[in-house]
């Protein structure tokens, strides 16, 4: 596997739209319930996906293809559509900013894991210092130049429901890597990237409305305080995150794999950090220069020995 410009731009847009996702959300969750955004996030990408895979549900035939594979399509919906934004919408309410950045900046670690345990693919050493190259760059961002102030951080529910997020999401790619034989060559349906991701959204939208529904029923949220900038806002989360990244990081992950796709999420707290810094009206400083050097040097790492795994 060789970084090409083509596969960088899309190994990249992703986390620049997540991290996207986190300053909206960020702001939004103080006009409406995080599991009635997330609802609505997908509800919305759903119908905007669905002519386009239409082919997928439209005829007794398609449907039965879903039906044969529900248990792999329903985990993939539940925890890559579902469950990962209404997590991380919600870890938000608790926790800090910092928190969970730094937290979901670990997925290379957890991606790792997974990929030991349940797929017997063990790390290689330039892996591992290509992840720690990435996360040094991370924590230098998200303390603002000060290593010392992450002994501040202080764990809370919202940090626990990140991590949650964050194992779940690693899971998700090695999924969409490691697919089981139903997925794979002659045996898999004829799905493009739209038709496979309704057939997963078909799951995962049930799964975030019933659970929005329910969270309400248990503990009920003030009423939604809606206005152009919440619209724009599920507008957006449900067309770029949502729709456009998916896309992007279902055909990374297939071209470099999931312990690549790991490292290039790193890029999200940087991404994050810079635009909140644009928010708020502070320009660049020049740790996130330091920081960005870091994750790019694990990035370049991690590819040197990926592909010094594939010449062999």
């Amino acid at each position: 596997m060789q970084l090409t410009p083509r596969l960088v731009l899309m190994l990249a847009t992703p986390p620049a739209m997540w991290a996207t996702n986190a300053v909206v959300g960020r702001m939004a969750i103080g006009s409406i319930d995080p599991l009635l955004l997330n609802a609505l996030r997908w509800v919305v990408a759903f119908a905007l996906l669905l002519p386009l895979g239409w082919a997928a549900i439209g005829t007794p035939a398609a449907r039965a293809q879903i039906v044969e594979r529900w248990r792999y399509l329903l985990v993939l919906g539940v925890i890559g559509v579902g469950a990962y934004n209404a997590l991380q919408y919600m870890a938000l309410r608790t926790s800090t900013p910092l928190n969970v950045t730094l937290i979901a900046s670990s997925s290379p670690v957890w991606a790792m894991v997974v990929g030991a345990v349940g797929y017997k693919v063990r790390p290689t050493r330039l892996q591992l210092i290509g992840a720690l190259l990435s996360l040094a760059g991370v924590a230098l961002v998200m303390s603002r130049g000060n290593p010392a102030a992450l002994a501040d951080i202080h764990f809370v529910q919202g940090d626990l429901l990140m991590l949650v997020a964050i194992i779940g999401w690693s899971l998700y790619s090695w999924m969409l890597a490691k697919p089981p034989a139903h997925m794979l060559g002659a045996a898999r349906p004829n799905w493009n990237w739209a038709q496979f991701l309704v057939a997963q959204a078909i799951f995962g939208v049930s799964g975030a409305v019933a659970t929005a529904v329910v969270g309400d029923m248990i503990a009920p949220s003030a009423p939604t305080q809606w206005s152009w900038q919440l619209v724009a806002t599920i507008l957006f989360v449900a067309i770029g995150p949502s729709i456009i990244a998916y896309r992007l990081w279902g055909l990374a992950v297939a071209e470099a794999g999931p312990a690549m796709a790991s490292i290039f999420y790193n890029l999200t707290p940087l991404f994050a950090a810079v635009l909140s810094a644009a928010v708020i009206g502070e320009g660049p400083q020049p740790f996130h220069g330091v920081a960005f050097g870091l994750i790019v040097a694990g990035i370049a790492v991690s590819s040197r020995s990926t592909a010094a795994r594939a010449g062999k």
